[in-house]
This record gives C-alpha cells, structure tokens and sequence, in this order.
C-alpha cells in the first residue's frame, strides 16, 4: 500500500509517463495521499495562473484517489515525531531547541504528517524529498521514488 507525495502527485497530473506507468504496474496494490496532500495540491492549483482548469483536473484527481484524513493518533505520532525531529537535528541547547522550528532543519511540516500518516497506516511513502530519507533515521518507515 502506497501513500503519494505531492511531488509525484503533481507529476502524475502534468500526465508524467513514467509515473502513469508506475501506477498501472501498481493497480493491485491500494495507491492512496493523505488529507495533507490533497491539500498541498488545492492550493498550488489555487495560486497558478491556470486556476480553473487546474482545480478541476486537481478535483478530478482527488475524487479517484483514496485519502486518509488525519486523526487524533497521527496526531499523537505526529507530535512526538517533530519532537524527536528536533532532538535528533536540533540544537544542542535545551532552550534554543525549545524555540526551534522544524523548517530551520530542513523539514517540511506537511512532510511530517505524511510521514505520521504512513507509520500509523503501515504504508509506504512515495517521494522524492530528501527531507524523508533524514527523517527515517529517527523513525523508520518504508520510502520509494518511481522517479
């Protein structure tokens, strides 16, 4: 069971024949995003100069797809996630690593969650941020590109 990126998202609706591919190989195994994702993509089809036609390819896709929402024990994983994140990666002193945020150490917060969503769901995520391949040396979860 597969968990999309936004970045192999996007790429899949600009219609990339290597991922199309990919997700044909796949069609037997659940491919699926989470709500954070679908978010992620709402707003990039938001702010583009292509707005209409880019929301409905967008929601187009979103309605095909299947979504795992965020719940209160991604939640729970996520939280201590960022905080071991910040531990691992972070300053050394306790109170500049209070005040520390989790961009400073070249993580996405949405990547977090994607991340809490696979681990609670036992999916793998697929992407090609290299922000992923960091993280997983504080949790492991499983990780691919079909890039």
């Amino acid at each position: 069971m597969y968990l999309l990126d936004t970045n192999h998202c996007s790429l899949i609706l600009q219609g990339d024949s290597n991922l199309l591919t990919q997700l044909q190989v796949k069609v037997n195994a659940s491919v699926a995003i989470s709500s954070i994702v679908a978010g992620e993509l709402l707003f990039m089809a938001q702010k583009s100069e292509q707005k209409i036609n880019n929301l409905i390819q967008v929601r187009a896709f979103l309605n095909k797809i299947r979504i795992y929402p965020v719940n209160l024990e991604i939640a729970e994983i996520y939280g201590e996630f960022k905080t071991e994140l910040i531990n691992k990666f972070g300053a050394k002193d306790k109170q500049k690593r209070r005040k520390m945020k989790i961009e400073q150490l070249g993580f996405s917060d949405h990547d977090v969650w994607i991340a809490s969503t696979a681990i609670y769901y036992s999916l793998i995520v697929v992407s090609c941020d290299s922000d992923f391949q960091r993280m997983r040396q504080v949790k492991i979860f499983d990780l691919e590109s079909w890039i």
